[in-house]
């Protein structure tokens, strides 16, 4: 018998004869992970975060995470479905790989934190981690400043896993002239390709 119709079962028996303890019990139950999607996850977001629809690290299977000291006992993952499924918009701003300018899509990552119900402070702090260890860290309010994206797409194509993704945390720093005044590559240093994981720290 499943959780639910245990539980249905259970409040037919004792219909009106509820007692203060099963009271108090109805008012706080246990949070249950939400159904993760169909199809495998590109991207996990843990800590300060409300929702979840994973269980904890699990030490066998979570490889890449364990070897990069990462540690949660629950997270908000995404398929890349679920990714396609969020409202897009489209950046363009000149890589440091051949200094031309190209077309990025993809999500805000200030909307997709709030999915995972992350804090809304300008002051929390997000460190983004990208599959070869790489990680930074980033204020909210910058993520809002810059207008993050997490890309999934770059001139009109999904970003491959061996290339720039499939994710890539980026911004268009043509479009700010402090970005504009750094060097090429500077502008890039808070923007980890090959993303796949977002900590949420509190602050």
């Amino acid at each position: 018998m499943d959780k639910r119709a245990f539980l249905a079962a259970g409040a037919a028996l004792v219909a009106g004869v509820t007692t203060p303890a099963l009271a108090r019990k109805k008012e706080k139950p246990a949070p249950a992970p939400e159904p993760a999607a169909p199809g495998p996850a590109l991207l996990t977001v843990s800590g300060a975060i409300t929702r979840s629809n994973r269980g904890p690290l699990d030490p066998m299977f979570d490889q890449l995470l364990k070897k990069q000291n990462v540690h949660f006992n629950s997270a908000w993952t995404l398929t890349f479905a679920d990714l396609l499924k969020m409202p897009a918009v489209e950046v363009s701003a000149t890589l440091e790989y051949d200094g031309k300018p190209h077309v990025l899509k993809g999500p805000y990552l200030a909307q997709l934190l709030a999915t995972a119900g992350a804090p809304t402070r300008d002051g929390t702090k997000v460190l983004l981690r990208a599959i070869d260890g790489y990680a930074t860290g980033v204020s909210l309010g910058d993520i809002r400043k810059y207008r993050y994206i997490v890309a999934t797409h770059i001139d009109g194509k999904p970003i491959p896993l061996g290339g720039l993704g499939p994710l890539w945390a980026v911004y268009a720093p043509d479009s700010f002239p402090e970005m504009t005044a750094k060097a090429l590559p500077d502008r890039y240093a808070s923007c980890p390709w090959g993303l796949y994981h977002i900590e949420v720290l509190t602050g």
